[in-house]
């Protein structure tokens, strides 16, 4: 079938409709654990997987992060780097793109198109999962471009996760947190198991933070396996030029602190294994790291959308990561870089709420949404949560919106009004706007990043 527009669209849609993704469904119903039915793809693809070294991460914070830095590096010092991420925020192809040098490329429509058309009788037959589809299909893309190396993120756990089909360079474990209980484990220590799962032998393995619950477990799982560091036990090589590397990053969340720390300890590993000896660059791993979002097309990670009004948005998700994200929202209206915050809010219905409510600020104006996917709580519930919460008492500074769309354009006008009011009656010559933020779940970034175009 010859390729266009209106065909790839059509053709991408019923993969998507045909193969549950957890951007239609929930996890439960789209996660296919086990690595039989991968490993069996790999072997038809050809082991695509196997043409490139490779550098795998996994962990429940700050993987995309990670991912995106060290691909950043391995592009600054002239390696044609793979990163396969996931979910996609606009575009599927976004999951697949090849970094090189200053500017990354996405996977091409017609490479997917041609692809999806060749391989979709097998699918059906084998019965793939939609995660098996896209890795079989950016391995496949990455061997047939080149590249030099690949950043591989891991989906969703680990030891049965469909990436775990590589043997790597770098098995790499950023933080673990209790998210996916369901499917992981309702401990630390589960959890832990499950993404020390990609502990390869003789691999050097990395875990960003250590935690007195889950040390034993990465411990035991390594013992007579494969070398084992903890990056906030270590002190890295470039560690004491932080507070320079970090003013200069383009990625500005208070968390990328612990993730350039377990980035740089990253670099020092692989400049040991053959083939990265590039990264003894120093200043071409710097400038990568510095221009990390730009380089790699990073997106919905503490991103400015607007200046005026004032607009961040940030895809995390469950407590481990909004703590961060709320404490820096109040350091802003501290640090006087903002008035006031409005907050676009949306979560889905497996989440913490219970232990995310405690950390959001309580000075702030709240508009709750839902993002178009089956898993989210609705706005209302989320809504009815808060307020029960507060003591039961409806708020004056608390609204639900029915769709993603709504609750931005509430946001924007009530900025609007905010800051006109803060000019009538402020006297300093520039007056400080208040701040919106979207968060609380990567669909509702995804939805609302279009709106700012």
């Amino acid at each position: 079938m010859e390729f266009s527009e209106s065909r790839y669209g059509a053709l991408l849609e019923e993969i998507f409709q045909r193969f549950p993704s957890v951007q239609k469904t929930d996890f439960a119903t789209a996660y296919k654990p086990g690595l039989a039915g991968m490993e069996a793809f790999c072997e038809a693809l050809g082991h695509p997987e196997r043409a490139f070294k490779s550098i795998h991460v996994a962990g429940t914070n700050g993987k995309g992060s990670v991912a995106s830095l060290l691909t950043a590096a391995l592009a600054g010092v002239g390696l044609r780097t793979g990163l396969y991420t996931s979910p996609h925020l606009v575009d599927f192809r976004e999951r697949a793109r090849i970094v090189t040098g200053d500017s990354f490329e996405l996977i091409p429509k017609d490479y997917v198109f041609d692809f999806l058309t060749t391989w979709e009788p097998y699918f059906i037959e084998k019965g793939l999962s939609f995660f098996e589809i896209t890795t079989g299909l950016a391995f496949k893309w990455f061997a047939d471009a080149g590249v030099d190396a690949a950043v591989i993120e891991a989906g969703l756990g680990g030891r049965l996760d469909s990436t775990n089909v590589i043997t790597p360079e770098l098995a790499l474990v950023t933080t673990i947190g209790l998210d996916h209980c369901a499917l992981l484990g309702n401990t630390l220590e589960a959890i832990a198991g499950e993404k020390a799962g990609i502990f390869k032998p003789g691999v050097p393995a990395l875990v960003g933070e250590s935690n007195p619950e889950t040390d034993p477990v990465f411990d035991d799982k390594a013992w007579m396996l494969c070398p084992l560091t903890y990056a906030d036990k270590i002190r890295p090589s470039l560690w004491h030029r932080r507070q320079d590397i970090l003013k200069k990053m383009d990625l500005q969340a208070d968390v990328q602190e612990k993730n350039l720390r377990t980035v740089l300890a990253a670099v020092d590993l692989l400049k040991q294994v053959p083939g990265f000896k590039a990264l003894a660059d120093t200043e071409g791993v710097l400038a990568g790291i510095a221009g990390a979002a730009r380089r790699t097309g990073f997106r919905g990670r503490w991103e400015r959308l607007s200046e005026l009004p004032f607009v961040i948005c940030d895809i995390g998700h469950n407590p481990q990561a909004l703590q961060y994200n709320f404490a820096q929202l109040r350091r802003y209206v501290e640090e006087g870089r903002c008035s006031s915050l409005i907050i676009v809010y949306g979560i889905m219905a497996d989440k913490d709420l219970d232990g995310i409510l405690p950390l959001m600020p309580a000075d702030a104006t709240y508009i709750f949404t839902a993002p178009q996917t089956a898993r989210a709580l609705p706005a209302g519930e989320l809504l009815k949560r808060y307020t029960a919460f507060q003591g039961g008492k409806p708020s004056l500074r608390a609204y639900a919106a029915d769709s993603v769309r709504q609750a931005v354009q509430m946001a924007m006008q009530l900025a609007q009004t905010l800051s006109q009011q803060t000019n009538r009656s402020a006297s300093a010559s520039k007056p400080v706007p208040p701040l919106v933020f979207i968060g609380g779940s990567a669909f509702v970034v995804a939805e609302a990043l279009p709106l700012f175009r």
